[in-house]
């Protein structure tokens, strides 16, 4: 499959998703959402969230904050538009559709980007990094949440043999931790300052002066 036939079909799963997104995962996702938008949120004014669906962290930004938020899905986005409206969200300062891995930003536009429960479905992940590493300033971090999962432990073979299962429903069950600080590490210009626990974790990435 190409990576133009890969969007597509998630473009056709989010429209089916966005009339019932909230109701399954508000609840479930609030805690990692709200540590990764607080790490944002004390990096600077100006932040990027990538995969924003429909606007589910949008209220837990800081007032002061500016913050656009970009998706592959229309429909997602149509569902944040409504909810920034409905609440006053003065602090949105845009929602825009656009694929992760080729973001139409100036370089070094933004104090923080934070990626929530997109990294593993992107086609691409490494290169999605590095378009956010391209937008981000120096001393910013990325802020990812997600289902990771560690290199080791009993668990490990289980999580792959449901992989599929897992992508099907639109999840990853076997995206590694390690592959977000493995590119860290590798590129030279980040540190790797938290990694959480838990189910959904949150894994900041800070860029170096």
């Amino acid at each position: 499959m190409t990576a133009g036939k890969g969007l597509d079909a998630q473009k056709r799963v989010y429209a089916v998703w966005a009339k019932f997104y909230d109701r399954i995962y508000q609840g479930l996702l609030s805690r990692a959402q709200r540590e990764a938008v607080a790490a944002a949120c004390a990096c600077g004014r100006d932040i990027l969230e990538i995969g924003v669906g429909t606007g589910l962290t949008l209220p837990y930004f800081e007032r002061d904050r500016q913050v656009i938020g970009a998706d592959l899905s229309f429909d997602m986005l149509r569902v944040a538009r409504a909810k920034v409206l409905a609440q006053g969200l003065d602090h949105v300062r845009g929602l825009l559709v656009m694929d992760a891995c080729r973001l139409g930003f100036a370089d070094r536009s933004f104090d923080a980007v934070t990626a929530q429960f997109v990294i593993t479905l992107v086609p691409d992940p490494e290169q999605a990094l590095a378009e956010m590493d391209r937008v981000l300033r120096p001393g910013g971090e990325i802020v990812i949440s997600s289902r990771l999962v560690g290199d080791g432990g009993l668990a490990a073979p289980l999580w792959s043999l449901l992989a599929p299962l897992a992508k099907a429903v639109g999840w990853s069950s076997d995206f590694k931790v390690s592959r977000l600080t493995g590119w860290a590490a590798a590129t030279g210009r980040y540190e790797t300052v938290h990694v959480g626990q838990g189910y959904f974790k949150v894994v900041r990435l800070r860029k170096l002066r």
